[in-house]
């Protein structure tokens, strides 16, 4: 990560030519707002005095608590590389703090840091690798985006099968520019769905990162005349798109604590990890409207699609359990968390993921026997006596699940858990309200 301070920043963008800075940060709902200023205004925005109106931001404040100062986050000054060499456009990611300078209660990186203090006090840094999923579809006349493809690759293919090779390729440039370190991309299993992934980091820096990749794979996709959407289930039939997060523990001296040569289990898993994965999985019914938000969300979580519906965990590949173990050990031993989507929020997502593990420290594990089949193919009675229980299928399940864990609410805090949940709500009525095409197809004739 750069280390930068105030002087570097002015002289930076003074030896780049940076016309113009975009002060980022990110509602409760995981959109990246942005206010830009020229570059004569950034040591004013480097002094906090760059205010907004918060009443604007959905979830944020009343109308009564409008001003919110930015406070830019030096480190995470950014040159865009697709933008022009003259007069060029760069970030910051700020934090939001209100008026007197105190730290804003429903900013989601606020709540993430207090989190990640939390796990540091601890004696433990917590890392992230996302495996980021996205489609590719065509715009129409109007330049507004489809679902259609006129491309029919599968999992892995290469040119000239896989059209988008190019734009996957131009992603992958544009953030190395950017200092992300790429790992793979690849062609995913449904048409024009494809698979980006970068390396693992610190977490409040891949909850940076997942925010400028989305932001970078839709402005790159756009160049091409494509629209790159992170929606879950955009195609029916077809996979829909995950956001797999692999989650590590490092202690003070760097040594990797979820793993365990000695295990007894013969899972080569420390008692740190069993404990780390009963709390996420005793907690996992109430942070899924935090890691699958949608309506839509709920349309990916179906039996037959890779999708994992059961919380159990898994030390094998099945993709049946939302928590697998991948095959790595030693210091590469890892938890992978598989239900999440990309329309999550990553800063309240990876908040309550972090303090659900943090919370399964304090307690005995309270893990089912592993997982080393396919929790689909097993009659409803062995799953049953198995204690299988599937995490919610809806939007309405995933409400009810979150209002019923008071711990989610100690997590993200009084005035975002009721915003988030009062915008919820909102969204579950209005799709209930909805006649769909499916049921007008299955009911007008007969009724």
């Amino acid at each position: 990560m750069n280390k930068y301070s105030k002087e570097d920043i002015l002289r930076l963008a003074k030896e780049e030519d940076v016309e113009f800075i975009r002060l980022q940060f990110t509602d409760i709902f995981g959109m990246l707002k942005n206010v830009a200023v020229t570059c004569r205004q950034l040591e004013r925005a480097l002094d906090h005095r760059c205010m907004f109106d918060g009443s604007s931001i959905e979830g944020f404040v009343r109308d009564d608590e409008t001003d919110m100062y930015l406070y830019p986050d030096l480190d995470t000054f950014e040159i865009f590389p697709w933008r022009p060499q003259q007069g060029k456009v760069a970030r910051l990611i700020c934090d939001v703090h209100r008026p007197g300078g105190a730290p804003f209660e429903g900013d989601p990186r606020y709540v993430l840091k207090k989190v990640l203090k939390q796990a540091k006090d601890m004696g433990y840094d917590f890392y992230v690798g996302p495996e980021c999923e996205f489609f590719l579809f065509h715009l129409n006349d109007e330049g507004l985006p489809t679902t259609v493809t006129h491309e029919k690759a599968g999992y892995f293919d290469v040119g000239p099968l896989d059209l988008a090779e190019n734009v996957r390729r131009d992603i992958v440039l544009n953030l190395e520019d950017m200092g992300f370190e790429m790992e793979a991309s690849h062609h995913e299993i449904a048409p024009a769905q494809h698979e980006i992934d970068f390396h693992y980091d610190k977490g409040l820096k891949t909850a940076d990162n997942i925010m400028t990749f989305k932001m970078a794979v839709k402005v790159i996709a756009k160049r091409h005349g494509l629209h790159a959407t992170f929606m879950p289930k955009p195609k029916e039939g077809v996979n829909g798109s995950g956001m797999h997060i692999n989650l590590s523990l490092f202690d003070e001296n760097g040594r990797n604590v979820l793993e365990d040569q000695k295990d007894t289990n013969g899972y080569g898993l420390s008692k740190t990890a069993y404990r780390f994965m009963s709390g996420i999985l005793n907690h996992m019914d109430g942070m899924t409207l935090l890691t699958n938000p949608l309506v839509n969300s709920y349309k990916r979580l179906v039996p037959g699609y890779d999708a994992p519906i059961y919380k159990a965990w898994t030390p094998s590949a099945s993709k049946s359990c939302v928590l697998r173990i991948p095959t790595s050990r030693g210091e590469n031993t890892r938890i992978e968390l598989r239900s999440p989507d990309s329309a999550m929020n990553p800063y309240l997502a990876f908040a309550v993921i972090l303090a659900a593990g943090l919370d399964g420290m304090n307690h005995p594990p309270q893990l089912s026997e592993p997982v080393k089949g396919n929790i689909y193919r097993m009659a409803e009675e062995e799953r049953k006596a198995k204690g299988f229980q599937q995490i919610p299928n809806t939007l309405g399940e995933a409400i009810e699940a979150y209002e019923a864990d008071p711990f989610i609410r100690r997590v993200l805090g009084e005035h975002i858990y009721s915003k988030y949940l009062e915008a919820k709500k909102e969204e579950w009525y209005q799709f209930r309200a909805q006649i769909t095409n499916w049921e007008i197809n299955q009911y007008l004739y007969k009724y």
